[in-house]
């Protein structure tokens, strides 16, 4: 991997050259060590001849702000573990200030533990105001909590971030546990793990040339803010640590992932409760984002974990972060627990975007195949056996059924083959799928499996492959009943369309524009009526620009009649068209091209 970190030191280089903070850390987690780190700039400016004024490294102590918040979550979970508290105990069962607090309505439910945790407490968002609340007295927040705070929301009902919350679970922490939120961390969490550089005082690491100071930008150049003392707002983010402690914090994550039979190890906290804390709990907003023809973007809905933000990103599939935005401060890790990669980058300016730092090094040193990625999360990492066995069963019985004598031969083969739960021939008799696969043999010109294109599973329980012939190649799948013994309870096949079939001209006509650079819809390309043709061309034209010319690939789906799925090896990415004609006139109902944000394998391209 000494090519990938080589990129990488170039990437944050160049990301460094931007001036946004005075000096950054970086580290790779790979297999629960750290394989490589970094530094840029410096660690404390204006002390020229001392060891402060040194390249950060791996050692080098940061302030990582809301990234805190993992270890507040973390200490609940253990709570809850030793069964010392549950997650939906009223959060006033603890903090008694809580006990006079009245809703936003008189029928909001009563705060949790959970809703703290998910932030979905109702309270308004609050930075940059939670920031500088780090340095407040307990007892002086306590008296603030009894006065009451305000609702944006109903509890349990909307996320909205929240640092207060997170400085409740404080409270929570010293109150079930009996000992205060940092003597608790300390000795249930960092101390197992050995995160001997990790605490919650600047005073901790005084005289340490290790310490970064934070920094912000002033006209006169960069000028350090001071360190704000440790209060009752630390649970929100107020831990200090390395690029070095945070990789053992970091592997602790990934390394939770899949689950197994292996023995617990040393972590603090159970496999069981980490993966918890990395599963999506509420829904924040759009996760990062690939732009898409006619507007929108390709990524899915963001969420919360708990003390962690878990996405679903189009290239990689789920990654887990979260980041540290505070006076002098920004840092960021996120890992992807598919392949166990992790990456830390802290910064030494005020609200340094080490997220953009941190996301641009993962993409670069992780490969982009996301459903082997969701696989790699299942319990042994890996696909059912049963699915590969099924799929050679189904895929030698669709063979044979394509070169049954006629229709009733094909349908005795299907319906005797003992593969089947009972709904696939109520969804479509055995008799009708036989002529399917007849007629995509007649299509294809031949059915053999697509040599070089291996299948491909979205689930353990899943299997998607290709079937070849002298002129098109169709995709097949299955997917698994959950009984036991699993059975195959869904069997489709793409049906291409038949050459010179409407169809089919359709498609074609439809491909020939995408690659003419015309911006207009031509009238050789009859709509249906209700049809937009100008929002048509748009978002085709927009698609267009991305993929540069295409060719036609693989069938996706279809009926061979009336629609298609089909993708498109394109000149610079690939992409996936879907269209829909009335069968009889070949007149498009619909078409959408969804461009690919990464290398897909396909066929090779045919021209169009």
């Amino acid at each position: 991997m000494s090519g990938d970190f080589a990129a990488v030191d170039a990437i944050v280089g160049n990301f460094a050259a931007r001036g946004g903070q005075p000096g950054i850390a970086y580290g790779i987690v790979t297999g629960g060590e750290l394989v490589h780190s970094g530094g840029v700039g410096r660690a404390r400016l204006g002390q020229a001849g001392t060891d402060g004024n040194a390249v950060p490294d791996a050692d080098t102590v940061f302030r990582i702000a809301s990234m805190s918040k993992s270890f507040t979550a973390s200490s609940i979970l253990a709570l809850r573990d030793a069964g010392v508290l549950a997650l939906d105990d009223p959060a006033a069962r603890y903090v008694p200030q809580l006990t006079s607090w009245r809703g936003p309505s008189t029928d909001a439910a009563t705060v949790t533990i959970r809703h703290l945790l998910t932030m979905t407490a109702g309270f308004p968002t609050d930075d940059p105001w939670g920031d500088r609340q780090q340095g407040l007295p307990v007892g002086d927040f306590a008296a603030m909590l009894a006065d009451g705070v305000g609702f944006n929301w109903a509890p349990g009902t909307r996320f909205e971030y929240s640092n207060l919350g997170y400085a409740v679970l404080g409270m929570v922490i010293t109150a079930a546990s009996g000992i205060s939120y940092a003597d608790f961390v300390r000795t249930r969490l960092l101390a197992p793990l050995g995160m001997s550089r990790t605490g919650y005082e600047a005073a901790e690491f005084a005289g340490d040339a290790g310490l970064a100071y934070g920094y912000r930008r002033a006209l006169t150049g960069w000028e350090a803010v001071p360190f704000d003392p440790h209060g009752a707002f630390a649970p929100m983010g107020g831990v200090f640590s390395t690029v070095r402690d945070l990789a053992a914090w970091v592997a602790g994550f990934a390394s939770a992932f899949p689950p197994g039979d292996a023995a617990a190890g040393s972590h603090p906290l159970r496999a069981a409760s980490r993966r918890e804390m990395q599963l999506p709990q509420v829904i924040t907003g759009w996760s990062k984002a690939y732009p898409l023809p006619g507007g929108g973007a390709s990524g899915g809905p963001g969420a919360y974990g708990f003390g962690l933000f878990v996405d679903e990103e189009p290239d990689l599939g789920r990654v887990v972060s979260h980041s540290g935005g505070y006076p002098g401060f920004g840092s960021n890790m996120r890992w992807h627990p598919a392949s166990g990669t992790g990456v830390i980058a802290l910064g030494n300016g005020t609200y340094a975007p080490m997220s953009s730092l941190a996301a641009m090094i993962l993409d670069a040193i992780v490969a982009k195949r996301p459903a082997a990625y969701q696989i790699a999360l299942a319990p042994g990492g890996g696909v059912w056996p049963q699915a590969l066995t099924a799929r050679d069963r189904v895929a030698a019985l669709v063979a044979a059924v394509a070169e049954a004598v006629d229709t009733s031969a094909g349908e005795s083969l299907l319906s005797s083959a003992g593969l089947f739960s009972e709904n696939v021939a109520l969804d479509r008799p055995y008799a009708e799928r036989a002529r399917d696969i007849a007629l995509l043999r007649e299509r294809l010109g031949g059915i053999s499996d697509s040599q070089g294109r291996p299948a491909e599973h979205d689930t353990p329980a899943h299997c998607r492959w290709f079937l070849a012939g002298s002129r098109a190649v169709a995709q097949a799948q299955i997917q698994l009943s959950p009984e036991q013994p699993p059975r195959v309870q869904s069997l489709t096949l793409a049906i291409p369309p038949a050459e010179g079939s409407p169809l089919a001209r359709t498609l074609e006509a439809v491909i020939a524009w995408l690659n003419s650079g015309a911006t207009s819809w031509p009238e050789s390309i009859p709509v249906t009526g209700g049809a937009d043709t100008g929002l048509l061309a748009r978002r085709l034209r927009m698609a267009a620009a991305w993929t540069g010319t295409v060719a036609p690939g693989a069938y996706r789906a279809g009926d061979g009649a009336a629609s298609l799925t089909v993708e498109l090896a394109g000149e610079h990415a690939p992409a996936i068209l879907a269209i829909s004609v009335d069968s009889a006139t070949g007149a498009l109902r619909a078409a959408d091209v969804t461009v690919l944000p990464g290398g897909m394998p396909t066929n090779p391209p045919r021209p169009p």
